[in-house]
């Protein structure tokens, strides 16, 4: 939906924080979706960014405004030549888990390793680096606090537990290093699985979901992730070398939330619940098979509560998410509406393309 349509807790936009003198960021995974999206928002408020990636950066609406270096964050000459002339790092890049395990393993371990190295040896002062809820693996609990216990769920969860190590051992050399913990988030540039859902809301299909549909599983909007990193540069220093976790303050049930993009498509198409055991061991084994793109974290946490506290995000960086989770998918929605001529026939493992669908395609007839 459009900006000044979705719901603000305040009445209005966070007002910029003013304590932030213009600086040069380095943002690694910069063609990112969440890279691109946090460029975008770094230029608005007046800072010089790099970006570190090695896939393109193809915005034709800031390309221009931005330093390129194509590169991977596993090489640290890459790395290194990317931090020149940078005071303030935000790290993203990271190998999601449709990746190979080593690709998983040596990015988003090894990699982040050699960019806090390199941010060491450059005389970073704040190196702010985005971790993920995956890190709680598949809890009993909620909501969930930053000093619960970690457990990582498959490549993808172990790496990103494992990097927050790495995390703390330079706070421990004297370094500033944030670390977010967003819920899955969404928003403009946002594809992925999300694209399989929207697919079937445009072409007039309801959904299956695993379980009834009554968990609590919260989710985020991008701007308001940056929001977050965002605060974690302006605040006192020794306040916000810590973790945080960051998610949508707003959010009822996941039938009701992913209800409204339904109700927004305007098919009169419903959620439909199913139970969750069949169709979790079903998914296992069409995952064995390579048949689905959705992969045991996703498929193992949909039907139960997901969500976390953000109180302390709240209390220490002034954190005040503005997007509840119906507004964040339905403006996610409406992007991929507006922008499908630029990505239909697109397929790949990262957030900025569609998932194949694989055998899932099929079962879209029946809804």
């Amino acid at each position: 939906m459009p900006r000044e349509q979705a719901h603000h807790r305040n009445g209005a936009a966070q007002p910029e924080n003013p304590h932030l003198e213009p600086s040069h960021f380095l943002v690694t995974g910069g063609a990112g979706f969440l890279g691109i999206n946090l460029v975008r928002y770094l230029l608005d408020r007046g800072h010089r960014v790099t970006s570190l990636d090695f896939g393109e950066f193809d915005y034709a609406d800031c390309k221009d405004k931005v330093r390129i270096v194509k590169g991977d964050i596993r090489n640290k000459a890459d790395v290194d030549k990317a931090m020149e002339g940078v005071n303030l790092v935000v790290h993203c890049a990271a190998a999601l888990p449709l990746y190979s395990d080593e690709d998983i393993m040596t990015t988003d371990l090894d990699g982040t390793r050699t960019v806090l190295q390199s941010a060491f040896e450059h005389k970073i002062d704040r190196c702010c680096h985005i971790s993920s809820t995956a890190v709680y693996g598949i809890p009993d609990h909620h909501p969930l606090l930053e000093n619960d216990q970690l457990e990582g769920v498959g490549p993808y969860g172990i790496a990103k537990v494992e990097a927050e190590t790495v995390a703390t051992s330079f706070r421990e050399k004297g370094m500033c290093v944030p670390v977010i913990r967003p819920k899955s988030f969404i928003g403009p540039e946002r594809l992925g699985v999300f694209a399989l859902f929207y697919d079937w809301a445009r072409d007039g299909h309801g959904f299956p979901m695993i379980g009834n549909g009554g968990n609590r599983y919260q989710l985020l909007d991008v701007e308001d992730l940056c929001d977050s990193i965002y605060l974690a540069f302006t605040g006192d220093r020794a306040l916000v070398n810590d973790v945080f976790n960051v998610g949508a303050r707003e959010f009822t049930t996941m039938g009701e939330d992913y209800q409204a993009v339904l109700d927004y498509a305007g098919h009169g198409k419903k959620i439909h619940g199913f139970p969750a055991g069949p169709m979790i061991w079903t998914l296992r084994i069409l995952e064995k098979l390579k048949l689905s793109p959705l992969y045991k974290w996703v498929y193992e946490t949909a039907s139960k509560d997901s969500f976390v506290s953000i109180e302390k995000a709240e209390r220490v960086l002034g954190f005040d998410p503005k997007y509840s989770n119906k507004d964040a998918l339905i403006r996610n929605y409406q992007w991929y509406l507006d922008h499908l001529q630029d990505f239909q026939g697109a397929s790949g493992v990262s957030h900025r393309v569609p998932w194949k669908q694989g055998i899932l395609s099929v079962a879209k007839i029946f809804f």
